[in-house]
């Protein structure tokens, strides 16, 4: 997936960058070819860019905001319309994307959904988190509470692949990847802003998806 020689020569910050770049650019031509996927992943941005805002006011908001709508969107347009055969445009199949893919694969991501949804029946179990916190009093501390566990697990998620990555792909690539997964709801937003206008006039297929 990576171009290793397009980072020699380069600066420490040049490639640094130049990961990112890298990262998005596959990003977008092996996973993101269907404009339904497309918007949705724009519906997901904005919200996500809603949710950093939200961190400096209410984080448990920004929690709730960031799953219910940004991974929700998100994910359906990768489970529901993404193409999941061989891919005609990179001459790839999809175990083979699936098994070089930096970030969460389906795979991965299963675990990771599982464990999200896991959460809220935890605290209707016990309502401590075995005796963490302080127990909600009612509905809005639980959904407080709920919020607060998931913008956890957001950082717990991220922290944890980047330094996977560490191990199995370098530091710089960990902190690419890392880099390149918080900056998504402004990349996302600059180059899918026109996929719903595409989409409304009949094109299914990005045909910009090319390598």
């Amino acid at each position: 997936m990576c171009d290793h020689n397009a980072l020699n020569g380069k600066t420490n910050m040049q490639s640094f960058v130049e990961k990112i770049r890298i990262l998005q650019r596959d990003d977008h031509r092996y996973y993101h070819q269907c404009r339904i996927n497309q918007s949705l992943h724009l519906i997901s941005a904005i919200s996500f860019l809603l949710a950093y805002a939200l961190l400096f006011i209410e984080p448990a908001a920004a929690g709730i905001v960031g799953w219910l709508v940004g991974m929700v969107t998100r994910q359906s347009g990768h489970i529901f319309f993404e193409p999941r055969g061989y891919d005609q445009i990179n001459s790839a199949t999809d175990e083979y994307k699936e098994s070089i893919k930096v970030g969460y694969n389906m795979r991965r991501k299963a675990i990771l959904i599982a464990v999200w949804l896991s959460m809220p029946v935890i605290l209707l179990v016990s309502p401590s988190f075995f005796g963490l916190i302080t127990p909600a009093a009612g509905l809005q501390d639980w959904t407080h509470d709920v919020g607060l566990m998931w913008l956890a697990l957001a950082v717990v998620g991220l922290a944890f692949r980047t330094v996977h990555l560490f191990f199995i792909r370098g530091t710089a690539w960990g902190l690419a990847w890392a880099c390149k997964i918080l900056l998504d709801p402004f990349h996302n937003v600059a180059i899918y802003w026109k996929s719903p206008f595409a989409l409304m006039r009949g094109q299914r297929y990005d045909p910009l998806s090319l390598p």
